[in-house]
């Protein structure tokens, strides 16, 4: 039996982060259209509300020599894993599996096409970041408690530091996002902070 109320406990948030640049990447997660244009099949709305606080963090990575990197969902035609669960979302080449124009990479970006939740699953990110010698990631993007929180989970088990503005990651719903910073915060000891809050060095 579910609890009619649930008290989210305490989550641990720092003013400040530094990060070396040169061995840092931010990481920005599903930021496509199906996912965060108000067309698409899995709209997030708050994942329009993001785009802008995405959109500083990157400039500001970019001007100090911070390597980029998005995550793009890709599904084939008639999935058999996830459309069952969603429905037919980010069919490679389609519209809806784009990466938004606000946010659109830029020369030099790495995107990394994943078939399943975590980024790291059955895709080269690991070795591409351990091949520039990234140890830091800054985790951007949606939906957090999916995509966001397997893709922070994976990088936590292979050792790499986290940090999550979490004014930049959006969820579906309060709840799915308190949960997802519960886990980030408590389980995989995830530094939590705001955009604002990262600072590149």
């Amino acid at each position: 039996m579910l609890p009619e109320s649930v008290k989210v406990p305490k989550i641990a948030l720092v003013d400040k982060v530094s990060l070396p640049a040169r061995r840092t990447a931010v990481v920005v997660v599903d930021m496509q259209n199906d996912f965060a244009h108000p067309n698409g099949r899995l709209f997030a709305p708050a994942a329009r509300d993001i785009i802008p606080r995405i959109a500083a963090l990157l400039e500001r990575a970019r001007r100090s020599g911070v390597r980029v990197v998005y995550t793009q969902d890709t599904h084939y035609r008639d999935d058999p894993v996830e459309f069952p669960i969603w429905g037919e979302h980010v069919v490679k080449g389609s519209w809806g599996w784009q990466i938004v124009d606000e946010l659109k990479p830029g020369e030099g970006d790495v995107v990394v096409e994943k078939m399943r939740y975590d980024a790291f699953f059955g895709t080269p990110l690991d070795h591409v970041l351990r091949m520039y010698g990234v140890q830091h990631l800054v985790v951007t993007g949606t939906v957090a408690n999916i995509c966001v929180l397997h893709t922070v989970a994976s990088a936590r088990l292979r050792l790499y530091d986290v940090v999550v503005p979490i004014d930049a990651i959006a969820a579906l719903n309060e709840f799915d996002y308190a949960a997802a910073l519960r886990q980030m915060d408590f389980l995989y000891r995830v530094t939590l902070t705001k955009t604002e809050g990262v600072e590149f060095i």
